[in-house]
């Protein structure tokens, strides 16, 4: 029987999710399943980001999000200004919104509520974010002005709450030299607030994602985001799904590093 006074924590990471309440609640059912209560019950869950867009049930994405607290008070979860007038010259490429409090709106929600144009041959799903979707799921059609209104307040108050790089200080991980005790740097959301932030390029690009900037030595760096499952020593990406409807919904588990998905046959 295991030392409960020396038992490791449980801390899960799970990839994006993209509006797809389906594999979201076989991935959860699955990581009960794989995991014994006391440790599941009082794990820390730090859910990637991309909550939203591509998948049809962002709503009711959310909305299970927001009732984890109450379902399980043992657990642990992490979840303007104008910014966008010195990129103006794209917004007529990209398609921004430019209706009903766009003034006052962040860079990121103008493109997120524009219309992309498809001619240029990428395929989207209304926006560049394909973000169409999200909007269909709380009843408006997409770039509509009355997705203000219909969006209930707990869940603004929700996304607004969401933090943008999350730390633990002492995370357990196995590795073949044994377990290691690290601090652990979750990117939620890869792009900053404010665009005037500097970014680490490594981690909030598309490119040199698997390296681990120096400042960041002996840290487990976490994200999803690349559309990939990558584990390479502490630098651990967990997005497989990528936002595509055929692609498995991923987790990792901490310390074993042991991968759940929503696709597993655990019966």
């Amino acid at each position: 029987m295991a030392d409960p006074i020396n038992k490791l924590r449980t801390v899960i990471c799970v990839g994006d999710i993209h509006g797809y309440l389906t594999k979201l609640l076989n991935l959860w059912s699955n990581l009960q399943s794989q995991i014994d209560p006391d440790s599941f019950n009082t794990a820390t869950i730090i859910f990637l980001g991309d909550y939203c867009d591509r998948g049809p049930d962002t709503r009711k994405v959310i909305e299970f999000l927001i009732s984890l607290p109450k379902r399980y008070p043992n657990q642990k979860h992490f979840e303007a200004k104008e910014t966008w007038k010195e990129y103006a010259e794209n917004e007529e490429i990209e398609g921004w919104y430019k209706g009903e409090g766009y003034e006052k709106m962040h860079l990121q929600g103008r493109i997120w509520g524009g219309w992309f144009d498809v001619a240029q041959g990428i395929d989207c799903k209304g926006a560049i974010f394909d973000a169409a979707p999200t909007f269909g799921s709380y009843g408006v059609t997409h770039g509509s002005s009355e997705l203000m209104k219909v969006v209930p307040e707990d869940h603004k108050k929700f996304l607004a709450d969401v933090v943008w790089v999350h730390e633990e200080d002492d995370v357990s991980i196995e590795t073949q030299e044994g377990v290691k005790h690290c601090k652990l740097i979750a990117l939620e959301f890869l792009k900053a607030k404010d665009v005037s932030v500097p970014q680490v390029t490594g981690l909030s690009g598309k490119k040199n994602v698997s390296d681990i900037p120096e400042e960041l030595t002996e840290t487990v760096v976490v994200s999803g985001h690349h559309g990939k499952l990558h584990i390479e020593g502490l630098r651990l990406i967990i997005d497989e799904s990528g936002g595509l409807e055929g692609n498995p919904l991923a987790a990792i588990v901490l310390p074993s590093m042991k991968i759940v998905r929503d696709t597993d046959n655990l019966s």
